[in-house]
């Protein structure tokens, strides 16, 4: 981690006393890290705004998979030549009779990541779907 600068900040009381019980829901040490934590999501939230940032992302989706060429759709999605690159990975799980959980793991530019999760999730039949995406470098300690 590189050096620590101490530095000191100024915060309504009422505010405080929230953030310090959210932190023991949370189970943080102390503030320190806490806030830590906050600067690095926002930094991640800064890059995923930008569009052109390096990133990993995930994209999870609930189907039915008796829903007639659902399976096949997100397949070529998946597959596509221009996303080929993206898709790392895939995790495909039968939930229940009837529903899948399919989770694709992808690596490209913020926009891109955004732009296939779009296309997926967009797929007639998928019930439920959600992309997280975070920075692909460990540059923010």
């Amino acid at each position: 981690m590189g050096d620590t600068t101490r530095f000191g900040i100024s915060i309504d009381r009422d505010l405080l006393e929230s953030f310090d019980r959210l932190l023991t829901q949370k189970g943080y040490q102390n503030r320190s890290e806490a806030i830590r934590d906050l600067i690095r999501a926002a930094i991640v939230e800064e890059k995923q705004e930008s569009g052109n940032e390096e990133m990993v992302g995930t994209v999870t989706m609930v189907y039915n998979h008796h829903v007639r060429d659902l399976s096949d759709k997100l397949t070529e999605h998946q597959h596509q030549h221009q996303h080929h690159h993206q898709v790392v990975s895939a995790l495909h799980v039968h939930l229940d009779a009837h529903n899948c959980l399919e989770v694709l793991i992808l690596r490209g530019t913020a926009h891109d990541i955004r732009t296939i999760a779009d296309e997926l999730l967009g797929v007639k039949g998928v019930k439920h779907g959600r992309l997280f995406m975070t920075t692909s470098n460990a540059e923010h300690h």
